[in-house]
């Protein structure tokens, strides 16, 4: 009888539990579906998550890099660039129903009664070679550099609300969960500097009203973790745990990872899981890191006359004009794709000062960015971008006065400037209406210019896909987007 217990005990203690019986059956049934969607074969052969070795750039592209400058929350495209003489004759007139035509409204204007034009309460003037009016008020030093710009005054999107629209001109899709374009581009493109990511992204913040920005916005989606963006941070370590433990060598650290390496390809080797190759390269790229990262924050030794194309606050770590400054080093490092996200710009009341405020912060530096850029010899082959989610309405959010006032969102038309790249220097492209309202040439939806983008990347938009949830995604979608050739030097 004990040894009939005894016998019953130790069976009991051998039966395998839900975790270890998934676990064994992974290498037979698992393995032998994984095994069967590899020999189906897809584009990338060796590893599905990989891009096609030598499959980008499709072509020569005129840019190596892309620097965006995202101001989140929709800049006024009236206030700012798209200005017309006109629109000093319409001030407090109602919004004429020809011209609004049914548009969807955002819930803090639908209960609005009235909606009066309220034009700008900034002197413009013309400037450069082609005479391109920009608010001379609250963006001199951008006036400077328009010679060197193309404007799109005909952006567009379908989304009204900040999220979505964010999300979309971010990834190509309102719906969360797909990858941001810095994400496509480390997937297919890669970075210039193996100690560098490929993708890196830093946020400032403005005075005004301050609209989330989620992580998913710099996020792989579903290409493999790796792709996503690296956020630096303004204060503390530039990226969280990337300094070794108190106690820890760094070449403690590198036997560590080692032998860290190890256990992660023979457990690849088991379960054939893409992302455990994309955890070791994080390891590895964190560990490189740690020697390019330090230098490329210390910004000692940038002569005076460079620190001053970008003014005082370029002093201040976190304000855009510093982030601007790593900008610029970045790019001389490699990164294939830098994104810094202002946030500020969702004026929807107190609009006169409140832009005047986000405009005292990104003025010069935005331009001082472009200047060096080009005294460096980087602009022509480095893409610099500016603009938000979309526009601001013509007509008045709020009380009509000189100080109260704000605009509500507008995505029918909205402005984007590009700069270098390969992009048509002292170029307007496109055109609004007499109340900024509506596009009458030469429209550019969000898809288009991230076609764009791509395509002085060296990359055909369509030809940059990765198959998921049986299709093959891009960053353009399926619906039709065009390269804006016309831009184009």
């Amino acid at each position: 009888m004990p040894n009939s217990s005894r016998y019953f005990i130790d069976a009991l203690n051998d039966r395998p539990d839900r975790r270890d019986f998934l676990l064994k059956t992974g290498h037979g049934l698992g393995a032998a579906a994984l095994s069967s969607l590899f020999a189906r074969g897809t584009s990338h052969a060796a590893d599905p998550h990989s891009a096609p070795a030598g499959s980008f750039p499709n072509f020569d592209g005129t840019a190596k890099r892309v620097i965006y400058l995202f101001m989140a929350g929709g800049p006024s495209h009236i206030d700012t660039f798209d200005y017309k003489p006109e629109l000093r004759k319409i001030h407090g007139q109602e919004l004429p129903d020809s011209i609004r035509n049914g548009q969807r409204i955002t819930g803090m204007t639908s209960g609005q009664k009235n909606f009066p034009c309220v034009a700008p309460m900034f002197e413009f003037e013309k400037f450069g070679k082609h005479g391109t009016y920009v608010n001379k008020d609250i963006l001199p030093h951008t006036a400077k550099i328009v010679d060197d710009m193309t404007i799109i005054k005909s952006m567009n999107t379908e989304a009204i609300n900040h999220d979505p629209a964010i999300t979309f001109i971010n990834t190509g899709a309102q719906q969360q969960g797909k990858p941001s374009m810095g994400s496509w581009l480390s997937y297919g493109l890669g970075s210039d500097n193996q100690d560098m990511p490929a993708y890196v992204v830093m946020i400032s913040r403005g005075k005004g009203q301050q609209q989330a920005l989620y992580e998913r916005l710099w996020s792989s989606g579903f290409l493999p973790t790796k792709h996503q963006g690296v956020k630096l941070r303004s204060s503390g370590e530039p990226v969280l745990f990337l300094e070794n433990p108190k106690g820890i060598s760094r070449d403690q650290r590198r036997g560590m990872l080692d032998g860290l390496a190890k256990m992660n390809q023979e457990n690849f080797e088991r379960f054939r899981d893409p992302e455990t190759q994309a955890r070791i390269s994080q390891y590895e790229m964190a560990f490189r890191m740690q020697a390019e990262v330090p230098d490329l924050m210390d910004i000692k030794n940038e002569p005076k006359h460079v620190m001053d194309l970008y003014g005082k606050s370029a002093n201040t770590p976190g304000s855009f004009a510093r982030n601007c400054l790593l900008a610029r080093r970045m790019a001389e490092k490699g990164v294939r794709f830098i994104q810094l996200f202002h946030r500020g710009w969702d004026q929807h009341g107190s609009l006169p000062s409140k832009i005047r405020n986000q405009c005292l912060d990104i003025d010069q530096a935005a331009a001082g960015l472009v200047t060096d850029l080009k005294q460096r010899g980087m602009l022509a082959d480095t893409l610099v971008i500016w603009g938000g989610e979309f526009g601001r309405t013509i007509y008045s959010q709020g009380k009509l006065s000189d100080d109260n006032h704000g605009r509500d969102h507008h995505g029918r038309c909205f402005t984007t400037w590009m700069a270098g790249g390969g992009v048509k220097a002292g170029f307007e492209y496109g055109k609004t209406d007499d109340f900024c309202y509506n596009i009458t040439e030469n429209p550019v939806h969000i898809r288009d210019l991230n076609a764009t983008i791509l395509h002085t990347l060296g990359v055909d938009h369509k030809k940059l896909t990765f198959k998921y949830q049986g299709l093959d995604q891009r960053l353009t979608g399926v619906e039709e987007a065009h390269v804006v050739k016309d831009i184009l030097a």
